[in-house]
């Protein structure tokens, strides 16, 4: 083969590798246009949010540490950090948001006795909170686990018949699903406590699995918990925007607005 063959073929396989290289920064670029864009969507329609009350509830905690990871990583403390990036967003927006905890407590009594009954009494607590606020959305953050390692991905719960549950899970498991791989972008009817006994739209939001070695690491690392965080609350505005009409709260509703302030230092935002 003459070097003039071997030049020509070198220099089409060089012609070729910066036509993909052009190619892979080019869907980059347009993705991360696609990413803006849709961020100023969000910001631009999250004046929706403003005097709605919605409570965030971080799973566990205290004497209950959830699920653990092979590394020690524990579900209450994931949890927890991916709430308050939640509430970060949703209080800049103007929303009135409780948390039902803002350190590592359970929400139970001190002086109840076994776990099983602390368990109990916690969850009622926790559901107490979301009822006699008369909040308008319920999101409690979990992180799931399962013995296949391969399972992956954030997962939206619903109740059952619920309409609003529903649609508040669709738009949330929606958004994560274009932030994240490897998630379904249809959320999962069940029947679970805090689900069945809150009297608004209720979403529990699985953020991924602790028994994946990958997103375990993943699950505890700060810019991905504020994607996380990010993803529920687009969802959480589009649920608001699209699917509920604006809000009659009177602006007098001292009692939500008297719980609202009490908790100054769990809410960040705080206008």
């Amino acid at each position: 083969m003459s070097s003039v063959v071997i030049k020509t073929i070198i220099i089409k396989k060089r012609i070729l590798a910066a036509i993909i290289v052009l190619a892979i920064l080019s869907f980059w670029l347009v993705r991360e246009q696609n990413d803006r864009a849709e961020k100023e969507v969000v910001t631009a329609m999250s004046s929706v949010l403003a005097s709605r009350v919605i409570v965030v509830d971080p799973g566990h905690g205290g004497v209950e540490p959830g699920v653990i990871g092979k590394t020690g990583a524990q579900e209450k403390e994931i949890n927890l950090a991916v709430s308050k990036l939640l509430v970060d967003n949703l209080a800049r927006a103007g929303a009135m948001v409780l948390m039902t905890r803002d350190t590592d407590i359970d929400l139970s009594d001190p002086d109840t006795t076994g776990l099983a009954a602390k368990k109990k009494e916690d969850l009622e607590r926790r559901v107490a909170i979301a009822n006699n606020n008369k909040a308008d959305l319920y999101i409690n953050i979990h992180v799931n686990s399962f013995p296949d390692a391969h399972r992956s991905g954030a997962r939206v719960y619903y109740q059952l018949g619920a309409e609003q549950g529903e649609k508040a899970g669709r738009h949330i498991q929606s958004e994560l699903a274009h932030v994240l791989k490897g998630t379904d972008s249809h959320p999962v009817g069940v029947d679970y406590y805090t689900t069945r006994n809150t009297s608004m739209a209720a979403v529990v939001v699985d953020v991924g699995y602790i028994s994946n070695d990958t997103e375990e690491k993943l699950l505890q690392d700060p810019a991905y918990q504020g994607k996380l965080a990010w993803a529920i609350y687009a969802g959480t505005v589009k649920y608001f925007a699209i699917e509920t009409p604006p809000t009659q709260r009177p602006s007098g509703d001292e009692r939500v607005i008297q719980t609202f302030k009490e908790q100054e230092g769990h809410i960040l935002g705080e206008p």
